[in-house]
């Protein structure tokens, strides 16, 4: 069951979005690592702005994964890559649909 989420929204520096889209892409295989790491995606908004949608099945979880690998390499590469900081809104899920 998801019952908190994270909304990460990321605006690419001009001339970056190739590696940033790369860098998303690139994260994949991390985040199926995580167990508590229901549902996620990487996703594009538009010509330069990207952003993360994540779901878990409670708040450890989604501390777990604000604590893991991908949210350090995104704090890592955010003066690189970003024209801002990432910003990260916490989410509550009311309802959802995912595969059985």
């Amino acid at each position: 069951m998801v019952n908190v989420a994270l909304l990460v929204r990321l605006e690419a520096k001009p001339g970056k979005e190739t590696e940033v889209e790369s860098f998303l892409r690139g994260a994949l295989p991390v985040v199926q690592e995580e167990s508590e790491t229901i549902a996620w995606f990487a996703i594009r908004l538009g010509p330069t702005t990207f952003g993360i949608f994540d779901a878990f099945p409670d708040d450890t979880g989604r501390q777990a994964h604000l604590s893991g690998q991908v949210a350090a390499a995104l704090t890592e590469k955010s003066p690189e890559l970003f024209v801002e900081p990432p910003v990260i809104e916490n989410i509550d899920v009311l309802a959802s649909k995912l595969p059985k």
